[in-house]
């Protein structure tokens, strides 16, 4: 059972905002909003970034920094560039929220994606490590495939920084040039980020034809694309499955037909105790919620619950509550488990 909270316009991400009754969402056109869940009051956020609004393109992920509750820093990703290449980027800056004004101040950008031709598979899903200490931020191999591989180049990757978008130091490739950054490789387009209570990273990924994923993600290691997916390319052409000894780490979990997971959270709330533990994914194509049982790190059992509509977002409530966010015009915000 799902109660609608609010509407928005091609909403991408959200995210709550700790100590405060706010939950940010971004909208792909380049809008920042607030809204009070348990009021609907909204707030519409100045100073946000210019975005490029094309293909997969625009304003896309935000969440509170480490150090939110003291200076009211948080961080988003974008698309910028024009029409011959553009990429994802990645900056930080501090909110304030006046009565019925919300602003954005300071905002500069930490980390950039080398400016690519093309639309699509930007990625730039975040996620800071329990201790606020790491950011992880994934980036696409924007829909050329054989950068993945490519340790010289952040396409394909996710990526371990400081808060300050520098390379974390004691990362798997440190003493690699242009590699510094990386944490793991081998990825198409990584679109969840999230740790679970064990404080494992998590990545959902939108595989090819087929070969949708949900992977434990192991430092430095290798996931296979575009060697090696439970998929096939767009128009037919084989791609080798993940098999033992092929030198990939293989998916805990996949999807074929596909069901273009778009988001990820490891659930830790009592709303639906079920499913405390689990993985759960919002799926685009899939219209659903998909659950991922998971004990001691591995996946045991999937589960897929129809929604009727595409899921782009899923979020957990300070309070353990459940939301879901749809994609598209009028995409709902919705909470879950409630009459």
């Amino acid at each position: 059972m799902t109660t609608e909270r609010a509407t928005f316009d091609e909403p991408w991400a959200m995210a709550f905002l700790p100590g405060t009754p706010w939950l940010a969402v971004t909208e792909r056109t380049g809008a920042l909003h607030l809204i009070d869940p348990a009021s609907g009051k909204q707030l519409a956020v100045a100073g946000t970034p210019r975005v490029r609004v094309a293909g997969q393109g625009g304003l896309g992920d935000v969440v509170p920094g480490p150090t939110f509750a003291e200076d009211g820093t948080v961080y988003l990703s974008w698309v910028e560039g024009d029409g011959s290449a553009s990429g994802a980027v990645v900056g930080r800056g501090r909110l304030t929220v006046d009565g019925d004004a919300a602003r954005l101040d300071g905002l500069t950008a930490i980390w950039r994606q080398p400016p690519t031709s093309g639309g699509g598979h930007f990625s730039h899903r975040l996620a800071f490590s329990p201790d606020g200490a790491h950011l992880f931020v994934s980036s696409g191999d924007r829909q050329k495939m054989e950068p993945a591989q490519d340790l010289s180049t952040t396409l394909g990757k996710i990526l371990r920084l400081l808060p300050d978008g520098t390379p974390a130091p004691g990362n798997p490739f440190a003493d690699r040039p242009g590699a510094e950054a990386i944490w793991s490789y081998g990825h198409r387009n990584v679109l969840g980020l999230d740790f679970d209570e064990a404080g494992r990273l998590w990545a959902s990924e939108m595989g090819p034809q087929g070969g949708d994923e949900l992977n434990l993600i192991e430092p430095g290691g290798n996931y296979g694309w575009p060697r090696a997916s439970n998929g096939s390319h767009y128009g037919g052409g084989e791609i080798p499955d993940h098999a033992d000894g092929d030198g990939f780490v293989a998916p805990s979990a996949w999807w074929t037909p596909s069901v273009s997971p778009g988001s990820l959270l490891l659930y830790t709330g009592d709303a639906v105790p079920a499913w405390r533990g689990d993985a759960l994914l919002g799926a685009l194509s899939g219209q659903a919620l998909l659950r991922v049982d998971l004990e001691d790190g591995r996946a045991v059992a999937t589960q897929t619950v129809p929604l009727g509509n595409r899921i782009r977002a899923v979020q957990q409530g300070p309070d353990g509550s459940l939301w879901l966010l749809e994609d598209g015009a009028g995409g709902r915000l919705l909470q879950v488990g409630v009459g």
